[in-house]
This record gives structure tokens, C-alpha cells and sequence, in this order.
């Protein structure tokens, strides 16, 4: 018999196989090693592949994609509800491929070799934002056991240690003030390289015509610019606005039942990168829209009155994403 469908639990070193027929009876169930994976596959005929969208899959998708294969990405949260019995890689690839007979659950679109360039930039400079936020909270918790308080912020920070270092009625010892001299060339390093990735970042935006379209949309600047082309690729895929929305964690959560609907909280699903500058871009056209006179100035200024900010920020960031979506899949530019 034939193979229809076939599902991949992917790991570092084994993969588990799951393939069934036309019917849904299991024909393949086994592991093999990275190295057997593609020569299984060449001597398929084309047939829908289904992997859980997490390490590797992009790569993996790509491949099979070459040979023919038609593949589905699955977000991993769809997948858990057809888990029968124990943890375990058989039962987790036949989950997979039961659930890829669910044709209305969402499946994540294969990267490009360029946009996980582009996710990687941005995953490497987030990881040095953090490094930078860590070693400033670090080193300002140093000094305060040593009676010296210096203000919030890494730029306060940054200019305060030259001038401690100097001071010598401060108290501090020879030893200590070698490691805070280490300290601060550590943060200018910091400083240099979050730097330089955002220029790097900001030099593939001037070159990508889409990320140039979505600068003209008020709260998205190059960074947002740039993780949404990485994040979202073909806007096609979704819908319309509110499932790309929904896709970022920007819609609310419902609880129906009985006949009573009920909106909660947003969901916060998706990417929680891409959510924060979303967010962040929303607060600073809340923070300019005092006073103008356009419709959707005075929209946000009234939901901010009669809710609190964080809300109409949420919402903001919202109505950001549909105008997102329309321009991309549109391939339309803004329309203020």
C-alpha cells in the first residue's frame, strides 16, 4: 500500500517515523538516525510530511520541500491534545500525524535560508540586550553594598563609573575598583556590539522593500520592520488582519460556554519578541497622539480615557498588525 501521510518527531540525533496509508493504517513506525532520514524520503513518491514546528523543522522542511513532499508545520500546542498513552517518541509521531488529518489546525509557513539570517540577528542582539541589562543590575548592586547608589539606567550607569573610579574619598578598595574597571569595559563592549547588530539590522531594512513599505505606519520602526518581514513572510497565509493578530498574542482570550461569551486578557501566544516592539511602538504613538486631530489619534486618546493606558496600548498594537497585514498582503503602501 501507498504512503499518505508521514510524521516526523524530531530530535538531534533520531528521528521517530510515523506513516500511515490512504486509510489511516500505520505502515512505518520506527526511529532512525539524521544520516537515513533524506535517502527514507527519496524513495517515496510525494506525500504530505508533518513535523511540530520547533528546532530543526525549518531545515528539515526545506529539504523535503526539494524532494517533492508536501509539508506541514504544526505549532506544538495542537499537537499535544492526540497524545495517547505515555510520553514517549512513538506515541508523540503518531500524534502528529493524527493531527495532521485536522486540516482547520494552523500550520507555521517553512523560513527561508534568509529569514532565519534575520531571525538569527535578531535572536543574537536580544541575547546581548539582556547580557547588558544583567551586567548593569550587577554591578549596581556592587556598589550599593559598598554605600554608593547610582541612579536607573545604563547610560546613568555608564557615565557614573569613570567618575567613581576617579574619586579616591570613595572608600573603595584597590582590588575592587580593578573589577569595576573590567565591569565598564565590559559595558562598553556590550554598548558596541548591541550596536553594531542594530545597524546591521537597520542596513537589510533600507534594502527589503516591504520593511520599507512598513516604516510609513506609525509604531513600527526598522526593528519591528524587520522581525515582522522574519516573523510573518507571506502575509497570504493568514486570512485577514485579526488572525494575524490573534497569531502574535494581541487578541482576547474567550471563555464561551452556555450560550455566554466572555473576553479575557489577551492570550499572549506567538512570538513574545515581535509582541514587545509591537507594544513598545504602540506606547510611543499613544504617548505623540495628544492634541492631533486625526480620527485615530482622537480613537486612542478616548479608549485611554475611559480605559486604562495598558489597554488602549494593547489596542493600538492591535490595529497596528491589520495595517500590517493589509499592507503585505495587499502589497499596498500605507494610506494614513
Amino acid at each position: 500500500m501507498q504512503i499518505n501521510r508521514v510524521a516526523l518527531d524530531l530530535a538531534k540525533q533520531v528521528i521517530q517515523v510515523h506513516a500511515v496509508d490512504r486509510s489511516g493504517h500505520a505502515l512505518v513506525r520506527k526511529s532512525m538516525r539524521r544520516s537515513a532520514l533524506l535517502p527514507f524520503f527519496e524513495e517515496l513518491a510525494p506525500c504530505d510530511v508533518g513535523m511540530e514546528a520547533c528546532s530543526s523543522a525549518h531545515h528539515w522542511g526545506r529539504q523535503l520541500q526539494a524532494m517533492g513532499h508536501r509539508v506541514r508545520l504544526l505549532p506544538p500546542q495542537y499537537v499535544k491534545p492526540f497524545v495517547l498513552g505515555q510520553k514517549n517518541d512513538a506515541n508523540d509521531a503518531a500524534a502528529i500525524c493524527a493531527a495532521m488529518a485536522r486540516q482547520e489546525i494552523p500550520t507555521v509557513q517553512v523560513k527561508t535560508i534568509a529569514q532565519q539570517d534575520q531571525q538569527a540577528l535578531h535572536r543574537i542582539r536580544s541575547a546581548r540586550v539582556a547580557q547588558r541589562t544583567a551586567l548593569v543590575n550587577q554591578t549596581r548592586g556592587l556598589l550599593a553594598e559598598y554605600g554608593l547608589v547610582v541612579a536607573t539606567g545604563r547610560t546613568t550607569l555608564r557615565c557614573a563609573l569613570p567618575t567613581l573610579l576617579e574619586d579616591a574619598s570613595n572608600g573603595l578598595s584597590f582590588d575592587f575598583r580593578q573589577l569595576l574597571a573590567e565591569l565598564y569595559d565590559e559595558l562598553v563592549a556590550l554598548d558596541a556590539r548591541v550596536e553594531q547588530l542594530t545597524r546591521r539590522i537597520e542596513q537589510q531594512v533600507k534594502q527589503h522593500p516591504d520593511a520599507q513599505r512598513l516604516l510609513q505606519i506609525p509604531g513600527i520602526g526598522p526593528l519591528t520592520a524587520s522581525a515582522l518581514i522574519t516573523s510573518v513572510g507571506n502575509a497570504t497565509q493568514f486570512r485577514n488582519g485579526r488572525q494575524l493578530a490573534a497569531f502574535l498574542g494581541l487578541v482576547p482570550r474567550q471563555h464561551y460556554s452556555g450560550g455566554k461569551a466572555r473576553l479575557l486578557g489577551i492570550h499572549k501566544r506567538g512570538d513574545s519578541y515581535l509582541r514587545g516592539l509591537l507594544v513598545h511602538g504602540a506606547r510611543s504613538v499613544l504617548r505623540t497622539a495628544t492634541n492631533k486631530p486625526d480620527d485615530r489619534s482622537r480613537w486612542l486618546m478616548n479608549l485611554s480615557v475611559r480605559r486604562h493606558r495598558n489597554i488602549a496600548t494593547v489596542a493600538q498594537a492591535n490595529k497596528t498588525v491589520r495595517i500590517v497585514w493589509a499592507v503585505l498582503a495587499r502589497n499596498e503602501s500605507y494610506r494614513p
